[in-house]
């Protein structure tokens, strides 16, 4: 390898032949500053020696994926103490892109964590720390390790030393202001003695600012620690200029300004970090109800094991008053389990042999036995609290304009500190000590802070509230969407209805009741459709004759042969296609049942119809209320489901829904979103079935139901733990409510600066003979961050209307 050159084995999918990695090293090759390339299909790797000078590795896989095929990186989270302001967030992620072998870097100043997709050949773990350290900041783990203890730990120190440091500034800095206004022109000792007192006590106070400026100017990126340390840093050697009379006289004596500045620069960031330390509660509550232990049962012999030692099938023991420690299923007793903090319903809910529970949840009374069926990073509340941290990092569009605006917020107010310096001293030709004072309260007071915080704070408060409320939104982007929503899209089977169907009438022609039931229940079933689940469960315990030939038609029903005769049960639509004559005596029936809003199914054996069968399924409680509480919003209302129209306006009737979009097969739902998205609407699907999974996606935002399938819940922009379809419409009223919250914040972060940075430049002055201390600056800088951070936590007492309603 030449000197200086890196060697970099990066993991290639979609290769499938000696063509495809031959292509790949060619394109490599081809690359300024590659000097070789080996490419191993066996492995999928691709082995990359390069002049880091020339390119780097982000090159190198954007011309893999160019010439076709994709790239497999190690992504991490990591956790970070000590940013305050989004200028801190760019620090850290300016500084982790300059390190070869980092790809990506995604830095969430609200969750203070950094994703970062990085060449683990390259750049390791230790590489990330030692640079987020060298920047000037703490480095606290990775997400995948239990760093919460350290995480407390390490809060609990820094709070304490902020409120030290702010005591000591104010302490000493107040009096000695007042022995400084005795006049301005000092004894000769008395300025020394000022100089030497006051020295150490400010560079011990202001040492966490000038350190993390240093470290960002290191990295050639600008934060408000560099505009702290700059009016800071000019007010402490004017100072000192004035006391041995060097340019400057006696006048500059800001002694007091600069303790008392570093104070409330202090002070600002006790009251930030508290307020933001808040913000993640929902979580931290979350994390809170992970039982550390679990007693299980083997050989009839209890014993306690460690959490992490509990194995799937273990027979677990649950007392009253303690957390059930893994999902399962009751084996054997029965009590009320109090699932509140999973769900957001605060009635305790029964709990008996063969139901499913869950991990975190509290046994309110009664012993319970319980198989381990998830344990675990499987268990519904890891998932929980995975998917909500996930979704506390994520950005809506909204906060990439406000972290565009700041970053061009330190080269403007740079250039207005100077500009009020210069209109004063030399234009205006004001004193040099008023002029400086200007100077250094633009600097001090001017905060991109705010704006930084504004969108990171609201949405964490946001999501974790909808956690607490049992509503998992997934991003930042669903909350944004959700807002505009004006059509939600209801799928009938599972989430209007319960989606357990039961046989409601049976209609034989020329067989017996029994006889129709079982032949409809030997086709049925081969099938996994809810109606054939129905009448298999009508007939459960009955022997059933033997079917050959088994054959599903998509979305119209079923075909098999009994006996040697061809049965065929279905819709009316597959009895046709069979040319099967369907008599009027039969059709009248039929209309009926689907009047009654019945899903009714036509069997036919031998190419004669031999019965009908009407399943009905049990409306949801809640989906009145839920559709009521949309129209209420002016949002519309659409039903679609595979039943023919007559049987959808049934059920339609009843929840009050007027839109319907009937016999839509299941392929076909995520055409229809598709066609109500193409005439200008904005549209939320929810649904819970695996053929929802397309719509859902399809969807602006999809909302699936949790009691809906895995494919579904992961299809979804928000869960709804509970199933409650009145979670649904609080999903797009918190959604509005959050906005709402960050456009506010964004007003007031905008207006703070737009009001007090002319008034520290002197802009008033003139007029009113009102201007603003350098040290009174820095009080109103911490108090506009504490403002935004303070308005997103009023986000965690919100309760939806439909909730409250509830």
């Amino acid at each position: 390898m030449a000197t200086g050159e890196l060697s970099a084995n990066i993991k290639v999918t979609g290769m499938t032949c000696a063509m495809c990695s031959t292509a790949i090293q060619t394109a490599l090759g081809d690359m300024e500053g590659v000097g070789s390339v080996q490419v191993d299909l066996g492995r999928e790797i691709a082995t990359v020696k390069f002049d880091p000078k020339r390119t780097n590795v982000k090159k190198i896989e954007e011309m893999v994926e160019e010439v076709g095929y994709g790239v497999i990186n190690e992504r991490t989270s990591l956790k970070i103490g000590g940013m305050t302001c989004a200028m801190c967030s760019t620090a850290i992620k300016t500084a982790l892109e300059e390190l070869d072998g980092v790809i990506e870097v995604h830095v969430n100043l609200g969750t203070e964590r950094a994703k970062v997709e990085f060449v683990p050949d390259l750049v390791s773990i230790d590489d990330l720390k030692n640079m987020i350290e060298e920047v000037g900041y703490t480095y606290l783990g990775r997400d995948d390790e239990d760093t919460h203890k350290l995480e407390e730990e390490r809060y609990r120190k820094e709070q304490k030393t902020r409120i030290m440091r702010f005591v000591l500034g104010l302490g000493i800095g107040i009096p000695l202001m007042a022995v400084m206004q005795l006049g301005i022109m000092m004894p000769f000792d008395m300025a020394y003695a000022m100089l030497i007192f006051t020295t150490p006590i400010f560079f011990f106070i202001s040492y966490p600012i000038f350190f993390a400026a240093f470290g960002s100017l290191r990295h050639r990126s600008l934060n408000m620690d560099v505009m702290y340390s700059m009016g800071m840093g000019v007010a402490f050697v004017a100072s000192v200029l004035g006391t041995f009379r060097i340019v400057l006289d006696r006048q500059f004596m800001f002694y007091d300004t600069v303790l008392m500045l570093a104070g409330f620069l202090t002070l600002g960031r006790f009251l930030e970090a508290r307020a933001k330390g808040k913000t993640n509660l929902a979580i931290k509550r979350l994390i809170g109800l992970r039982p550390k232990t679990a007693t299980i049962e083997k050989n009839g012999v209890e014993k306690e094991l460690d959490i992490e030692d509990v194995e799937l099938g273990d027979l677990v023991i649950v007392r009253p008053g303690e957390n059930i420690p893994v999902d399962g299923e009751v084996t054997s007793g029965e009590a009320h389990v109090d699932e509140s903090m999973i769900t957001g319903e605060p009635i305790p809910a029964f709990r008996g042999a063969g139901d499913k529970v869950i991990g975190g949840t509290v046994n309110s009374n009664g012993l319970l036995k319980i198989t381990a069926t998830q344990v675990g990073k499987g268990t519904m509340l890891s998932q929980i609290i995975r998917m909500v941290e996930e979704a506390q990092g994520s950005r809506p569009q909204i906060q990439k304009v406000a972290d565009k605006a700041v970053s061009y917020f330190i080269p403007v107010v740079l250039t207005i500190a100077i500009g009020a310096f210069i209109v004063w001293y030399l234009i205006v030709q004001e004193e040099l000590i008023f002029s400086l004072t200007a100077l250094i309260s633009v600097l001090v007071i001017a905060c991109p802070c705010a704006l930084g915080l504004a969108t990171p704070t609201a949405v964490t408060v946001g999501i974790g509230r909808g956690a607490e409320l049992g509503i998992l939104i997934k991003n930042g982007e669903a909350l944004q969407r959700s807002r505009s929503i004006d059509t939600v899209v209801f799928d009938k089977t599972g989430t209007l209805t319960l989606g357990k169907p039961s046989v409601a009438e049976v209609v034989p022609y020329g067989v017996s009741k029994e006889e129709l039931l079982k032949t409809t229940a030997s086709v049925e079933k081969g099938s996994e459709h809810p109606i054939g689940k129905a009448v298999l469960e009508a007939v459960k315990g009955s022997e059933l004759p033997s079917v050959q030939e088994f054959k599903a038609v998509g979305g119209k029903g079923v075909k098999g042969i009994i006996d040697g005769k061809e049965t065929i049960v279905g819709t009316r639509t597959l009895m046709e296609e069979s040319k099967i004559n369907v008599g009027s005596e039969v059709l009248s029936k039929l209309e009926d049942l689907e009047t009654k809003g019945m899903t009714t199914i036509i069997t036919a054996s031998d190419g004669k119809i031999i019965g009908l069968i009407g399943v009905a399924d049990t409306i949801r409680d809640s989906s009145h209320e839920a559709v009521s509480e949309l129209k209420r919003m002016n949002i519309n209302t659409i039903m679609i489901t595979g039943d023919n129209q007559r049987t959808a306006k049934a059920v339609a009737d009843k929840v009050g829904i007027k839109e319907i979009i009937a016999s839509v097969l299941p392929g076909q739902k995520a055409d229809k979103v598709k066609e109500l998205q193409e005439q200008g609407r904005s549209v939320a699907f929810v649904g819970d079935g695996i053929n929802d999974a397309p719509a859902l996606a399809q969807a602006d935002v999809g909302i699936a139901q949790g009691s809906g399938t895995d494919v579904a819940m992961e299809s979804g922009d928000i869960v709804l733990v509970n199933s409650d379809l009145r979670d649904a419409v609080s999903s797009i009223q918190l959604s509005r409510k959050v906005m709402t919250r960050i456009n506010q914040n964004i007003f007031w972060a905008f207006a703070y600066n737009t009001a007090l940075i002319p008034l520290a430049a002197g802009l008033l002055y003139p007029f009113t003979g009102v201007t603003l201390r350098p040290e009174f600056a820095g009080l109103a800088m911490a108090m506009s961050s504490v403002t935004v951070v303070t308005l997103s936590l009023m986000l965690k007492r919100y309760v939806p209307r439909s909730k409250r309603r509830k």
